[in-house]
C-alpha cells in the first residue's frame, strides 16, 4: 500500500508536523528523506530495509559514498543530500556555540564535538578558541593521528592560540575505540599545553573526549 493511502495521522510528513519530528521512528525520518521508495517499497518499507542493511540510522549516515550509493533506492544524488544535511547540522551547532558562553553551554559544545570527532577513524586533536567573554572564534583540527594517538606539538597549539588572539581553549580529541576515558599520556598532554598556554596569558578551560556515545571533560572529573 503507498504511503499516501495511509491514514493521515501515520503518514511520516503528517505525524512530523502534527507532533515533532521527536515522535518519529529512525525508519519514518530516513523516508521523510528518501521522499519516494522504489519499485515495490514505499519510502519507509525502503528505509526499513536500508537501517536493517546498515545496521542502524548512524551507520548509514557515516557510511562511505562507495556504500551509501550502492545500496537499493540510493544513489550519488541522496549522498550529496544527505552530506548538506550532516553539514548544515555541524554549522548550526557551531552558530549555537558563537551565540551563547560557552561555559553555560557545555552540553551544547559536546554535541558540537561529538558531531564533529566521533565519526572519525583516527584520532583528531581539535582546539575551541574562545574570546574574553568564552566565545567561540574559531574550532580547528590541528593534528590527525593514527588510531593509536595523535601527535600533539604544544608549540603550534600556542602559535594558532595567538594566531586567532583568543583568552582561552578548550580542548578536544576522539577515541576511535569508543571509550571516553583519559589515559596517562592524555593527562600529561594537557597538562603541557596547559602549562605553555599559561606563559602567554591564555586559559586552558577544558579538555572534552568523545568517545562512541559519551563525551568526558577533564573540568567535570576534577583533572584540571
Amino acid at each position: 500500500m503507498a504511503i499516501s493511502d495511509w491514514p493521515a495521522s501515520e503518514r511520516p510528513r503528517e505525524k512530523l508536523i502534527s507532533q515533532g519530528a521527536t515522535a518519529l521512528s529512525d525508519a519514518e525520518l530516513l523516508a521523510i528523506f528518501l521522499r519516494t521508495g522504489c519499485a515495490g517499497l514505499s519510502a519507509v518499507e525502503l528505509a526499513r530495509s536500508l537501517l536493517l542493511r546498515f545496521g542502524s540510522l548512524r551507520a548509514l549516515l557515516e557510511s562511505s559514498r562507495n556504500d551509501f550509493c550502492s545500496a537499493k533506492g540510493l544513489g550519488l544524488a541522496k549522498y550529496s543530500q544527505l552530506q548538506a544535511v550532516l553539514e548544515m547540522s555541524r554549522r548550526h551547532l557551531a552558530e549555537h556555540l558563537q551565540r551563547d558562553d560557552c561555559l553555560n553551554s557545555s552540553e551544547a559544545v559536546k554535541r558540537f564535538l561529538s558531531a564533529k570527532l566521533r565519526h572519525q577513524c583516527s584520532e583528531v586533536f581539535a582546539v575551541l578558541f574562545l574570546d574574553s567573554q568564552h566565545r567561540l572564534i574559531e574550532y580547528e583540527e590541528l593534528f590527525n593521528g593514527t588510531i593509536d594517538g595523535a601527535g600533539v606539538y604544544p608549540r603550534e597549539v600556542v602559535k594558532a592560540a595567538l594566531a586567532h588572539n583568543c583568552a582561552a581553549v578548550i580542548f578536544a580529541h576522539n577515541h576511535p575505540s569508543g571509550i571516553a576515558e583519559p589515559s596517562q599520556s592524555d593527562q600529561r598532554i594537557t597538562e603541557r599545553l596547559r602549562q605553555a598556554l599559561a606563559l602567554v596569558d591564555i586559559n586552558t578551560l577544558d579538555h572534552i573526549i568523545v568517545g562512541e556515545g559519551s563525551c568526558l571533560s577533564f573540568a567535570e572529573r576534577g583533572l584540571l
